[in-house]
């Protein structure tokens, strides 16, 4: 784009090929060069050399003129460049913004895609997670469904089991029914042998307490029966010790009377041993020895 509008090398005149009347038209006049030499007549030798200076500045303006021409010529080349190197960099400036906002709008596609693409990435590792949670809790639940079924097919067969084993409940029922009435016949019997213990029980107070009475009877005899016999003794002892017709009398008489056994035989025969057979039996007082103890304490107490 520089070198655009540049003139090509040829077409540039060299500064002492161009013509003086075509560079500049006055230089050159016949009318300059006599001025010059009417000017100066007292110096016609040092003239050429004048004259070879002057043409010497005349090629140099020549060549400043051509060079000035060039420098225009490029200068209007340049602001051409420069026009369409502003128009060039306002178009490539404008393709730029569009790039650059055609990039950054597939930057922010490309970014969203790579957040979209890692939220998924991160579901897909959740769910991979998840996926292996499934597969163990499945695992477990297969193995829990065995041990189910395992346990199932026990109830089942406890189930039949039970269902034979239910077959003679009937007859156990009826086992059962008979040996409640049993059980009701059993405890009928038992209150009849409470109420019938009580009733001897009552009896049986009845009789030892008449026993007992019976008993302090017979000691009140044998004690009257006892004093009887010392007085017999003091009697037989007396007479016996005084001589006389008629207290012998009275004393033979009085043994008679008190002597020995007073009381028939046959009462104290029959009374002793019932008395002594209930003291054994119900453990009430010791049992009497003889008819010589008199004493009370050997009765019930």
């Amino acid at each position: 784009m520089a070198g655009r509008h540049h003139l090509p090398p040829h077409s540039a005149l060299k500064p002492r090929e161009v013509p003086p009347s075509r560079a500049n038209p006055t230089i050159g006049d016949p009318r300059l060069v006599l001025h010059h030499r009417v000017a100066h007549p007292s110096s016609a030798q040092p003239s050429a050399a004048l004259e070879d200076r002057i043409a010497i500045q005349h090629r140099e303006i020549q060549s400043l003129l051509v060079d000035n021409q060039r420098l225009a010529a490029t200068h209007a080349a340049l602001k051409q460049e420069l026009a369409s190197a502003q128009k060039d960099v306002r178009v490539l400036s404008a393709a730029a913004a569009a790039a650059k906002a055609e990039r950054d709008a597939q930057v922010r596609e490309v970014y969203e895609r790579s957040l979209n693409m890692e939220a998924e990435v991160h579901a897909v590792v959740a769910m991979s997670a998840e996926l292996t949670q499934v597969r163990a809790d499945v695992q477990t639940l297969s193995a829990a469904r065995k041990e189910l079924a395992a346990e199932l097919q026990a109830v089942e067969d406890d189930l039949a089991r039970a269902r034979l084993d239910s077959k003679p409940v009937p007859a156990i029922k009826a086992e059962i029914e008979s040996m409640n009435r049993e059980i009701q016949r059993g405890r009928a019997a038992i209150e009849q042998e409470k109420k019938t213990h009580v009733h001897n029980s009552e009896h049986h107070q009845a009789m030892e307490k008449h026993l007992v009475s019976m008993a302090h009877e017979i000691d009140k005899l044998r004690v009257e029966l006892a004093n009887a016999e010392r007085r017999a003794r003091a009697a037989a002892a007396a007479a016996a010790a005084n001589p006389d017709p008629g207290y012998g009398a009275i004393s033979s008489n009085s043994d008679m009377v008190y002597g020995g056994q007073s009381y028939p035989e046959p009462y104290n025969m029959h009374l002793v041993p019932n008395v002594a057979e209930s003291k054994a039996q119900y453990g009430s007082g010791t049992m009497l020895h003889g008819s010589g103890d008199i004493h009370p304490t050997n009765l019930y107490r």
